[in-house]
């Protein structure tokens, strides 16, 4: 099965993500419906397209069928990378994205996540940057020159952090709210990498 064949609507995308990205639950159809806001009947219609498509796993427990991603499948992987190298950010963000194009160089993750992706009415911005702690002095200049231009007019709030921070605190509630609800702004595989090491 090629991917590039397949044809995905809007709605499958947004459930294949919502799952890839909550890599410590399993839901049912009645759940998606419930917290993606679409009719319970399209939502199982949909997961049962998706585990036809190698992107889903059905399992079945009593008279519920559950779903999670499809992480171990190399094709259900490469589909995500894609997906998310393609994430659209809301418009409020545009002047943001371009000043956090600026990190590029110097994290190997980062993450915008909270209230600011959400509503455009937000007090602040939460972002993740995952880098090497050889590369913090780089990456310190780069949040005061982002400070000093004075372009983002809501204060950034960092959370600075390694990979190896990550699968230490991957069991954390507050910490796995933020891997399993955010956009990604750089590197979408190695996201993809570290929700994979996560699941372990």
């Amino acid at each position: 099965m090629d991917v590039n064949n397949i044809q995905f609507t809007k709605t499958e995308i947004q459930i294949a993500k919502f799952l890839f990205k909550r890599y410590k639950e399993r839901h049912n159809p009645r759940q998606l419906a419930r917290i993606l806001g679409i009719n319970h009947a399209h939502a199982n219609k949909l997961c049962n397209l998706l585990a036809g498509k190698n992107l889903l796993v059905k399992e079945e427990i009593g008279n519920s069928a559950f779903f999670s991603y499809a992480y171990n499948s190399k094709l259900a992987i490469k589909f995500m990378e894609y997906m998310l190298s393609q994430e659209e950010f809301p418009k409020w963000l545009s002047v943001l994205m371009h000043s956090l194009k600026k990190f590029k160089e110097s994290i190997e993750l980062g993450l915008v996540f909270g209230s600011s992706i959400k509503s455009r009415h937000f007090n602040d911005i939460d972002i993740l940057l995952m880098y090497p702690a050889g590369k913090s002095a780089g990456v310190k200049s780069i949040k005061d020159e982002i400070r000093k231009s004075g372009l983002v007019e809501q204060p950034i709030r960092y959370v600075d952090i390694t990979e190896k921070d990550i699968l230490k605190n991957k069991e954390d509630k507050a910490f796995y709210s933020i891997m399993s609800d955010n956009l990604v702004f750089h590197n979408p595989e190695k996201y993809v990498e570290v929700i994979k090491k996560c699941r372990k």
